[in-house]
């Protein structure tokens, strides 16, 4: 029997959960094998582990000086777009505090975004460091962004495209098919009230 779109949603919701705890349950094998822990949000190596990673540590210059010198001619080009960024950040946090308070859209929480835990490996010196830093934190606002941008559109715009669409957001499977104008009109509301702030229980 062919099942519609709320049953595939609820499969959907169902798989992604039961993942998730099979994520977590391998993300703690790996813990168990590469001997640390998380206390707090900070990561805890074992001695003997911390020690271990010191002797596969390079240093800075060193690392420079196998870059090459092409990697050390485009460095000042990549770490610029930290301007954009920042700008970007500060706009939609703007954004976000204006527009979905307005709105009535539970706003996107931009620290579960930002994870910068690859700066306490200790194998890493101060360059490798600043470089996971710089990625941690540019992924993390794309993806910080690209939350907010979901939000947006599942509030003004809830409608499939025609076209296949490439890496679409986690929303987008919930929005009303392309052409369906009947149900729209009927589920727009619903769409818009998902996106409210929850109460605390």
């Amino acid at each position: 029997m062919r099942r519609g779109i709320p049953e595939l949603l609820a499969a959907m919701r169902a798989l992604e959960a039961e993942l998730a705890e099979e994520l977590e349950a391998e993300l703690e094998r790996k813990r168990e094998q590469f001997s640390y822990s998380l206390r707090r949000g900070e990561v805890d190596f074992e001695r003997r582990v911390r020690e271990l990673h010191k002797r596969f540590k390079t240093g800075s210059l060193r690392f420079l000086w196998h870059a090459g010198p092409l990697s050390l001619l485009v460095s000042p080009l990549i770490y610029s777009l930290i301007l954009p960024l920042a700008a970007l950040d500060l706009w939609v946090a703007l954004y976000q505090a204006v527009c979905f308070r307005v709105y009535g859209i539970e706003r996107a929480e931009r620290g579960h975004y930002m994870v910068f835990d690859r700066t306490q490996l200790p194998y890493l010196n101060a360059i490798e460091r600043l470089n996971c830093a710089y990625c941690s934190y540019a992924n993390g606002l794309v993806a910080f962004v690209r939350e907010v941008a979901s939000r947006t559109e599942q509030y003004f715009c809830p409608i499939k495209h025609a076209k296949r669409r490439l890496a679409a957001h986690d929303r987008y499977a919930g929005f009303v098919d392309f052409g369906d104008a009947e149900t729209f009109r009927r589920e727009r509301q619903r769409l818009r009230d998902e996106l409210a702030p929850r109460k605390p229980p």
